[in-house]
């Protein structure tokens, strides 16, 4: 692929790159579609035009040129215009881009004012996921951006984002694209490197180890010990997850940093635990929902706070349907098959009063296992239901008014009021500083 995109792009066989005017601007560095299918099916002895858009369409899924309109990497038999990738991005350098990189460039996105770098609905979803994920080093990774985004000239940023956006097209791809990068080139490349793939043995010898040569031996046994090491997790991937998660989770535990008003597992004061079954979450607890569904679902709070959120956007039966299959877990054996048939009723007969969105598969293996009816006959439909309401719902109240509003309010809450008061005749001329929580009542 990538000899036929090099020479694509020659000075004297290729395609044109040409500067073209579009009303007032100009766009640097453009070809346009016919252009690559014409030169495909001249150079590539290809006669139907419908087979020169497949192989440039398989070209451009792997992000080696891309219309420069949109995030559909595909090859389209017109005037679209297309821009050619930089090496620097080419799939056979065998990146491994990480979620730092990619949140170092949406940052970049979001400081350049610009209609055309406007972050779309996923792009908003998977900034916001990042930065509750790296929220200790959010800072690093803004400063980062910033240098990164001063250091471009100009004259080539047109060009240096369109490529940098090409990319993650290509690596976090657009929900509904398909994901060329599920098959690893590093892969592709064994296949026709012999010291890194499988060894090649001689036809007329068997896979019986005594049978091989001493040189077929060693290499064998290579290849094993690589197989092994490919499927062993990066120490420095399994360090990075657990710090982070410890950071996240640090505030949260109670003998790394000392809970207020006290410590119930370390005095006889049990206000603590008063407050976080209480019905007026602290800041704190509305932050931790943050963190995943599950800690959301755990807070009867947060759970019924995202149970109006999903009546406001009537998808209620969801969470009632989790909820009742996760009480049926807990109902004592007599009332098991009783209660299986009142959730079918309710959920998944047909006209149902609050049918809930299964798919097929699920929907067969309830029906199977309500014939011998148990606590875990809903166990596949509760998992699909279960991850439709995280992808889907609550990405959506996370970002919701209700959610923000109450988060921030919380936080007002627990900030420090300070008062400056006017000397008394018997203090010193520099005034009382008194600081309230609001928390701890009305001053008197």
């Amino acid at each position: 692929i990538e000899d036929i995109v090099m020479f694509i792009q020659d000075e004297e066989e290729g395609v044109p790159i040409r500067t073209v005017k579009s009303f007032m601007t100009k766009i640097p560095s453009v070809v346009t579609g016919t252009d690559i299918v014409q030169w495909l099916m001249k150079n590539l002895d290809i006669e139907d035009p419908a087979e020169a858009i497949h192989v440039g369409g398989l070209i451009a899924s792997q992000g080696y040129f891309f219309p420069i309109s949109d995030h559909v990497l595909s090859l389209k038999d017109d005037g679209t215009f297309y821009r050619f990738q930089a090496p620097y991005f080419w799939p056979s350098n065998c990146w491994e881009p990480e979620n730092t990189d990619y949140a170092i460039y949406l940052c970049k996105r979001t400081m350049q004012n610009k209609t055309r770098l406007e972050l779309a609905d996923y792009e908003a979803e998977n900034l916001a996921r990042l930065q509750r994920a790296f929220a200790r080093k959010w800072e690093f990774i803004f400063m980062q951006a910033e240098a990164q985004v001063k250091k471009k000239d100009k004259s080539e940023r047109k060009i240096l984002d369109s490529q940098e956006r090409a990319f993650w097209d290509v690596h976090r791809p657009v929900p509904g694209c398909v994901n060329t990068t599920e098959m690893d080139i590093r892969k592709c490349r064994r296949m026709k490197n012999p010291h890194r793939g499988s060894p090649k043995l001689k036809k007329h010898h068997t896979y019986t180890p005594k049978k091989y040569l001493p040189s077929e031996s060693l290499i064998y046994i290579g290849f094993l010990r690589h197989q092994l090491d490919r499927h062993c997790m990066k120490m420095s991937k399994v360090a990075e997850s657990l710090i982070s998660y410890t950071e996240q989770y640090m505030e949260y535990d109670p003998f790394l940093t000392s809970p207020e008003p006290s410590n119930p597992w370390t005095s006889d004061d049990c206000t603590f635990w008063d407050l976080e079954t209480s019905k007026e979450p602290s800041q704190q607890r509305v932050k931790k929902w943050g963190f995943s569904l599950d800690e959301a679902l755990k807070d009867p709070a947060g759970q019924e706070l995202f149970l109006k959120f999903l009546e406001s956007e009537f998808s209620s039966e969801n969470l009632r349907f989790w909820l009742a299959v996760q009480d049926l877990k807990q109902r004592p054996l007599l009332e098991v098959a009783e209660r299986t048939q009142e959730i079918w009723a309710e959920f998944l007969a047909e006209g149902a009063p609050s049918t809930i969105n299964l798919d097929s598969h699920s929907y067969e293996r309830t029906g199977h296992n309500l014939k011998d009816p148990g606590r875990y006959s809903y166990e596949d439909a509760q998992d699909h239901i279960y991850k439709l309401m995280k992808s889907d719902s609550y990405t959506r109240f996370l970002r919701s008014n209700a959610y923000q509003d109450l988060l921030i309010t919380r936080k007002k809450r627990t900030q420090p009021l300070t008062l400056n008061l006017p000397p008394t005749p018997s203090s010193t001329t520099h005034p009382f500083r008194i600081e309230l929580a609001l928390r701890s009542g009305p001053l008197r």
